[in-house]
């Protein structure tokens, strides 16, 4: 008998017979029927080269070589049973960095609430965020990235997704802004929003597409006066000027409890986007991944701020 040839059901058989002694007995234990037992158990004597099980009176008694693999016998098939079943997890013992991609707007309003909410269960996981510098798949299937948190384009081939949040967009000035002044809840005109400068973002280059797409169905056009690297330079940017921004709503709900902005509704309709955590398909069973996800969706179920 080899590794290539054995068959590992024969051990839980052995198994049987050892703890019922008889073929009776085991076939009771396995569910199966007396002359199965009987055939499985010749090919256990064939396998080992040995009788196993003599007769004895009305039952079987093993015979030297099957009492010595009484206990080998047992410990393989709880071993084995081991490899089968689902790893305990255990948190608290977890020590692992996971990487995560996403725009600056959604590591400020979230990473910090996320990594507060898992390290009090895992105090050996770390959170390492990188800026999206690219919307390329290619990294989660390498490894370099855990989970990818974006606006998903298209589905991509072995890359799980789900939708976290659904943001809208706003106008967004400081605090005090002309276009805003005496309005308590500001209502813009067209004319008005485009009379102003206006800050866009280079991860926004949608959403700002789509700002000028609406405008330009109304024979209008904004000045772009700053490109901002991300949206938080975005808000710092519109904090210390007089110029327009337009950003995700999310985002500038988190900012307004740190910073004196102000928002106002667009004075056209722009589509909301779903924002989505995306992951490879190698990852998707790992009990850690998986709790990792939980959270992310969990703390962006609550509004950032």
């Amino acid at each position: 008998m080899t590794l290539q040839t054995l068959d590992l059901n024969l051990l839980v058989d052995l198994d049987a017979l050892l703890q019922a002694g008889s073929v009776a007995g085991a076939a009771q234990r396995l569910h199966v029927s007396a002359p199965a037992m009987s055939r499985r158990l010749a090919r256990l004597r064939d396998a080992f080269g040995d009788p196993l099980f003599v007769p004895a009176g009305r039952g079987l008694v093993p015979t030297s070589r099957a009492l010595a693999l009484r206990e080998a016998v047992a410990a393989a098939i709880d071993q084995v049973r081991g490899v089968l079943q689902p790893p305990r997890l255990d948190l608290a013992t977890v020590e692992r960095t996971f990487t995560l991609r996403a725009n600056d707007g959604f590591a400020g309003a979230w990473a910090a609430r996320l990594a507060a909410a898992m390290r009090a269960e895992a105090p050996g996981i770390a959170l390492q965020f990188l800026p999206r510098a690219s919307r390329d798949p290619d990294a989660l299937r390498s490894g370099e990235v855990d989970l990818d948190i974006l606006v998903v384009k298209a589905p991509e081939p072995g890359i799980f997704t789900e939708r976290l949040f659904t943001a809208s967009f706003v106008g967004v000035v400081r605090r005090g802004h002309p276009l805003c002044a005496g309005r308590r809840r500001a209502k813009i005109a067209a004319e008005e929003f485009v009379a102003w400068q206006h800050i866009a973002t280079s991860p926004g280059r949608r959403s700002c597409a789509a700002v000028d797409a609406a405008l330009a169905e109304r024979g209008l056009r904004r000045t772009i006066a700053l490109v901002a690297p991300g949206f938080q330079a975005a808000l710092s940017m519109a904090l210390a000027s007089d110029f327009v921004a337009v950003m995700p709503a999310p985002f500038v709900h988190w900012a307004m409890a740190t910073m004196p902005l102000q928002t106002f509704t667009l004075p056209f309709a722009l589509p909301a986007v779903d924002v989505e955590q995306c992951w490879h398909q190698r990852q998707h069973a790992d009990p850690v991944h998986a709790w990792l996800r939980g959270h992310v969706k969990a703390v962006c179920a609550h509004p950032a701020g």
